[in-house]
């Protein structure tokens, strides 16, 4: 792709007391081969010095917009959303961070090949090595219900293929994985770049809890959002839990 052909991505991120990380993630934008971007930062009523640290980046591309109160996650995402003037939307969770070539390589892969939705590789930080959890080179609705590994901050869309009226679903937990099922759901199908393009970060003292609980959520969400019978979520979370197990301890 030429310059003179280069798409304007959006890039979406939400904060909340998120100063600790949220500048290594604002410098992985600045760093991208791929400069025509715009990074909008919507503050969920930050209690710590997040406004500040973002404030403090002198780029015009870097649009900060701060919330009254504190109003959740997809609150904070669909207002980003709504500010987006491209039609490329990536989504960067703010103590994530994407190696330079990451705009780049998936924009190329997706407008090459015209998909709506895709995702890539990425890896998830720990100590001594990086685990590297691989894309499957697509997943339907089935598929991703039993294996849900798409990551936000690795996530693309092309609002011309998938819908100008696209909006995160209104959830307070996985509101991510749940909007990813619902574009499936309706027939879409995500396409998986195998390239590692970015680093997910993980509290290591938290992964026993935390992975209980997203295992109830995904549960839950199967039967009352998702609204499927009881033997089909079953199925769905059994191959759910085999591959978190797969994703997050080998």
């Amino acid at each position: 792709m030429s310059k003179k052909e280069e798409r304007l991505v959006s890039i979406i991120t939400p904060a909340y007391n998120a100063a600790k990380f949220i500048g290594e993630a604002i410098e992985s934008v600045l760093a991208q081969s791929y400069q025509n971007w715009e990074l909008i930062i919507v503050d969920d009523g930050s209690k710590d010095n997040t406004v500040e640290i973002v404030k403090s980046y002198n780029d015009r591309r870097i649009i900060l917009h701060k919330l009254e109160k504190n109003s959740g996650v997809a609150v904070a995402m669909n207002t980003a959303i709504s500010l987006a003037h491209g039609t490329l939307l990536a989504f960067l969770d703010a103590d994530d961070v994407w190696k330079p070539d990451k705009l780049k390589k998936h924009t190329d892969f997706m407008v090459t090949n015209h998909y709506g939705f895709t995702f890539s590789a990425y890896e998830i930080m720990r100590e001594g090595k990086n685990k590297v959890v691989h894309a499957p080179k697509s997943q339907n609705y089935g598929q991703y219900m039993r294996n849900t590994v798409i990551g936000t901050s690795v996530a693309m869309l092309d609002l011309d293929i998938i819908g100008h009226d696209f909006k995160m679903v209104n959830l307070k937990k996985d509101l991510d994985s749940m909007t990813w099922a619902k574009l499936l759901r309706e027939g879409h199908v995500a396409y998986g770049l195998d390239e590692s393009l970015a680093y997910y970060r993980k509290v290591e003292t938290s992964i026993s809890n935390d992975k209980w609980k997203a295992a109830i959520n995904h549960w839950e969400n199967c039967r009352k959002i998702e609204k499927l019978p009881f033997f089909q979520c079953l199925y769905y979370f059994i191959g759910y839990a085999f591959n978190a197990t797969l994703k997050h301890f080998f």
